[in-house]
């Protein structure tokens, strides 16, 4: 697969919008480049290097030939088509929560287990985007001093839901502003100069929600660690793209600032964004369009007198690292 035939599915889509973007600023190798979407949506062209292409609609005979599909079109979509892709010979990269839990599935991170990769069967999962954000500046950590539990609290943007949602908060702003009123259609809540738990459904059993319990299965799947302890609290804040969370790690063996800050120095896909004398930490609006993490308020947890936890804070664009940007890399450990 050299200069295979790639598609991307749910191409115009917030996330398949982000696909081409990448595609094209990494110059990833391709022979052709099909767009794939609903029947609504054919005939629509994309522009893609100063060039544009019509999205084809969907369907069973559509991934003849192709080598690779980037799927991002919600776990319905992925479950009818990406197993009929897979059938045909296509490498599926799916973005929905369809696959990540099965065990044949590889679930990726290329900074973390790109190994998993070759141990695909026709389709590997991409994680969800809190999770990427969350524990790819973990890793070079828990590959030194094994983190042994992780408390999480998320500030999640309006990309996380999609296009429609980022317009409900530009729109739903806009109304607020000029003192009209704005009946919300996409989310549950009001979302202008407002914020509220993640609208994924809670499970009465434990009382965390769906976007909670991903953090904890895809962190243990994606580390290989059935035993690390994770709780999370996942927020929808009023921010158009880029999520941001707050971490509190515990490690086995005690550790410090510095020693976190010289682990991260350097990581891949990784940057350092702390300034303390200038209160300068990691925010959404520096990291939307980045492809690196912000990572900073990096502290010491002084509620733990064994020394052996860290609070920080990061930063990263959902529709790039989080989702669109992860996949693509794993595409090209593909070739």
């Amino acid at each position: 697969m050299s200069r295979p035939v790639v598609a991307v599915v749910g191409a115009t889509g917030a996330v398949g919008v982000e696909f081409l973007h990448c595609l094209a600023q990494r110059d990833f190798p391709m022979s052709d480049l099909r767009l794939l979407a609903s029947a609504r949506s054919k005939g629509k062209t994309m522009d893609f290097k100063g060039g544009s292409l019509k999205v084809e609609e969907l369907t069973a005979e559509s991934f003849k030939g192709v080598d690779i599909a980037l799927f991002s079109a919600g776990s319905g979509i992925s479950k009818e088509f990406g197993p009929a892709a897979a059938r045909q010979g296509t490498v599926v990269v799916d973005n929905s929560s369809a696959f990540r839990m099965d065990d044949k599935v590889p679930l990726v991170i290329p900074e973390i287990n790109s190994e998993a990769i070759a141990k695909h069967e026709g389709i590997i999962a991409n994680p969800n985007c809190s999770t990427i954000i969350a524990i790819t500046p973990l890793w070079p950590i828990h590959k030194h001093n094994r983190i042994e539990r992780l408390i999480a609290a998320t500030y999640q943007a309006a990309s996380g839901a999609g296009a429609a949602a980022m317009e409900e908060l530009v729109e739903s702003t806009r109304a607020y502003l000029e003192g009209r009123e704005y009946k919300n259609t996409v989310l549950p809540h009001p979302y202008a100069f407002n914020l509220f738990s993640h609208n994924t459904k809670i499970d009465p059993a434990t009382g965390y929600n769906e976007e909670e319990t991903k953090l904890l299965r895809e962190t243990r799947k994606i580390f290989a660690d059935p035993t690390i302890r994770v709780s999370a609290t996942c927020v929808r804040v009023p921010v158009l793209r880029a999520h941001s969370e707050a971490l509190n790690f515990e490690c086995e063996r005690p550790i410090t600032p510095e020693e976190v800050r010289a682990m991260l120095t350097g990581a891949p896909g990784i940057k350092i964004v702390d300034d303390a004398e200038n209160s300068y930490f990691p925010m959404p609006k520096d990291a939307s369009g980045q492809d690196d993490i912000l990572v900073g308020r990096i502290r010491r947890d002084i509620s733990d007198p064994s020394g052996k936890s860290i609070a920080m804070f990061v930063a990263g664009d959902q529709l790039l690292k989080g989702a669109a940007l992860n996949a693509v890399q794993i595409a090209e450990r593909l070739l």
